[in-house]
């Protein structure tokens, strides 16, 4: 790997340039050179290699098996029946294992070699669709609930999101002069970044806007949030979260996941100002020396979250009003039919780990056509107006917008194609969610989305012996520490540590407002059901009405959490909701 420092490539890059044409055109290996690994992830992209075969090409002297993965940039996850086709199409020409639905809402392809990645790259483009800072120390996909019951309402929260996330791209023209040709302009490699600097960020940046009661976006893990204040249905603003992240390293006190605070209520027409000086502050302040702490949450930690909220409005120019009362019930998506307040239909669909592929098998040890199922779904809704797909921040799929005259055909696709997973899965399977991990991520240290069936199947098995198969625990699995699939909000989590072993982290809500915690550390499989085994047990005799297992376990202090209140946040402006 290179050895400059991050900040070293980022300054001296051009604008995120580097040597990315001459990396391409080199066809002596599959890789890009030492920096420009680092600065495609500003164009959405990361090299990766087979990590299944990597040591049977160290034998043959081959080099790894290098492809990459790109990530789109869809705010709030929603594409039109006509991009879903589009994208579709992309995902069997150029890539492996079909399509996958992120956390942040985005779609992933993997496996996309390098000859064909502006080829790749020139695709998405051709749906309108873009693959700019999905990666990279700026800010990411912006997340927005995908509850689309509201329709009024999310309408206007969506815009605002899209607009912010708008606002908040790099001014470089790198993105469009190496992938779709544009032509060089005087200037070009100089751009002026008023809002990242020559430097960008020191760290990633993420944003998400909640509409409460559903809290399906995690704001608390976001670097930034946005909680939805509705009042008869009128959109009054928003309260204003800073300091969340998942991200930690095994071993390392100085690293630590981090729930967000609640510093005020702001209007709608100051959503993007205050994102540009949240933004920016952390430009200004983060931790550009070590990389491990450089995202918001220890800026936040390190200089105060009152020192934090006075820059912000010093930077905004307004001071932001006392946050308002709202209720969560719950962090998950709400699956099958629901109606809209406009007439229309929705229906969210579970998609295991967002992996959408044809051939793999169900639960039912049955093969599924999900990938030809939701292309004919695409193809039938393709004239009916207001139609969409979402993606929702738990690797799910709703299919929104459709019209009573196509429910019927619909429901028989979905059934047609296996499509209807969710019906039959028990609460756990529905909720549970998994990174990539293993073979292609570089920082996996154990498996997760390929682990997920088989660790379900034997949790399934401890819920059904004591009779509590119906519990809607939220599980998470993650292949490292870093939480892409935000498991220390997991009422149970398992986060690895070495191959076929992880830590059992416990005590998490179900509602996105608390962390877990450490129970087991280092532990395999039969060693974390022995575990679960007696606190299972407990809950299924003991539970009070509506309470969740991580609250269960915290009110009989089997773990202490690190926010006994739901992240620190002042218990009189949170109702404590229960679904």
């Amino acid at each position: 790997m290179s050895a400059h420092s991050v900040e070293d490539i980022k300054q001296s890059s051009a604008r995120l340039r580097g040597s990315l044409l001459e990396s391409l055109a080199n066809p002596l290996t599959g890789a890009l050179n030492d920096d420009d690994q680092t600065l495609i992830k500003y164009h959405g992209s990361y090299q990766q290699d087979d990590r299944d075969v990597r040591e049977e090409r160290r034998v043959a002297k081959l080099e790894p098996a290098y492809s990459f993965m790109i990530r789109t940039r869809t705010p709030g996850g929603v594409v039109s029946p006509q991009q879903w086709l589009k994208l579709d199409s992309v995902a069997t020409r150029f890539a492996e294992r079909g399509l996958r639905i992120t956390t942040r809402q985005a779609f992933q392809y993997h496996g996309v070699i390098k000859t064909e990645l502006k080829a790749t790259m020139q695709a998405i483009n051709a749906a309108l669709l873009d693959t700019l800072a999905a990666c990279g120390d700026v800010n990411r996909n912006v997340a927005v609930a995908a509850n689309p019951q509201v329709s009024a309402s999310h309408a206007q929260v969506f815009a605002q999101a899209a607009a912010l996330s708008e606002h908040l791209l790099p001014k470089t023209r790198a993105y469009y002069e190496i992938w779709l040709d544009e032509e060089l302009v005087a200037g070009s490699g100089s751009e002026d970044e008023s809002i990242y600097g020559q430097a960008y960020l020191p760290r990633k940046f993420k944003i998400g806007f909640a509409i409460p009661p559903y809290n399906d976006v995690d704001v608390f893990a976001q670097d930034l949030g946005y909680i939805a204040i509705l009042e008869d249905g009128e959109l009054l603003g928003y309260n204003v979260t800073v300091g969340g992240g998942m991200g930690a390293t095994h071993g390392d006190a100085e690293t630590y996941p981090r729930v967000a605070d609640v510093i005020g209520f702001v209007t709608p027409d100051q959503v993007i100002a205050v994102g540009v000086a949240v933004v920016t502050a952390q430009r200004d302040f983060g931790n550009r020396q070590v990389r491990k702490r450089a995202r918001l949450k220890y800026t936040i930690d390190d200089r105060g979250l009152d020192w934090f909220k006075a820059e912000v409005e010093r930077r905004a120019g307004f001071t932001l009003l006392p946050a308002r009362p709202f209720a969560f019930r719950h962090n998950g998506d709400r699956f099958g039919w629901v109606e809209g307040d406009d007439g229309r239909a929705h229906l969210t669909l579970r998609i295991p780990a967002g992996r959408i592929v044809d051939g793999a098998l169900d639960g039912r040890g049955e093969e599924v056509t999900h990938l030809s199922g939701l292309r004919a779904i695409a193809e039938l809704l393709l004239d009916a107006e207001g139609a969409q797909f979402r993606m929702t921040p738990n690797q799910n799929l709703t299919i929104a917008g459709v019209p009573a005259a196509s429910r019927e055909r619909v429901d028989a696709l979905v059934a047609q194609h296996r499509l209807d997973g969710h019906v039959s899965a028990s609460p756990v399977r529905r909720n549970a969610l998994a990174c990539v991990a293993l073979p292609t991520c570089g920082l996996a240290m154990a498996e997760a989305e390929r682990y997920l069936p088989e660790f379900v199947d034997a949790l399934e098995t401890l819920l059904q012996r004591h009779s509590i198969a119906d519990a809607p625990i939220n599980l998470r699995l993650s292949g490292c520490p870093n939480g892409c699939s935000r498991p220390y909000l997991g009422e149970i989590a398992l986060v690895g540590k070495a191959p076929g072993r992880y830590n059992l982290m416990l005590g998490a809500d179900h509602r996105g407002q608390r962390l877990n915690t450490l129970y087991r550390e280092n532990i395999v499989e039969a060693e974390i059901l022995a575990a679960l085994d007696p606190l299972l047990a407990g809950y299924a005799g003991e539970r009070e009405d509506g309470e969740g297992f991580g609250d269960y376990l915290v009110r009989r202090q089997v773990v202490t959490v690190p926010y006994p209140t739901p992240t620190g946040i002042p218990v009189e402006l949170v109702a404590q909701a229960r679904p």
